[in-house]
């Protein structure tokens, strides 16, 4: 007998400790405070806009395609390779390297066996 009320007891004090407190509505969330926007101290340095033209790439990074030799070449050169690679997702982007681009273009141009026409893209 004095097992079973301890018993009830537990499971009692379990339940009870699984309500949602009776303060807080059951349909309403509580709102999350909102933490302060962030503040420069009066005495920080002045922050200076960097204009993304003038950005010096680091020494080893690979250089874009359109400032290695120009936007009139690089768009040539990615149409190209746009023409010719049968890839889902190609590297044919100005922004990528123009190696990365022409290797894209000869891996499409050595797929055709030799049998088939290569499209002119493939000749220049």
């Amino acid at each position: 007998m004095r097992r079973t009320v301890l018993a009830l007891l537990a499971v009692g004090t379990l339940a009870g400790a699984c309500s949602p407190p009776a303060e807080t509505p059951v349909g309403e969330p509580a709102a999350a405070p909102v933490p302060p926007a962030p503040e420069m101290p009066a005495d920080a340095p002045p922050q200076e806009e960097v204009d993304p033209a003038v950005v010096i790439t680091p020494a080893g990074a690979p250089v874009s395609c359109l400032n290695d030799i120009g936007e009139e070449a690089a768009q040539r050169l990615v149409d190209r390779c746009i023409a010719v690679s049968p890839a889902t997702r190609p590297p044919c982007n100005v922004a990528n390297a123009c190696e990365l681009i022409q290797d894209e273009i000869d891996r499409s141009c050595e797929m055709y066996t030799p049998g088939e026409a290569r499209p002119p893209q493939c000749e220049a």
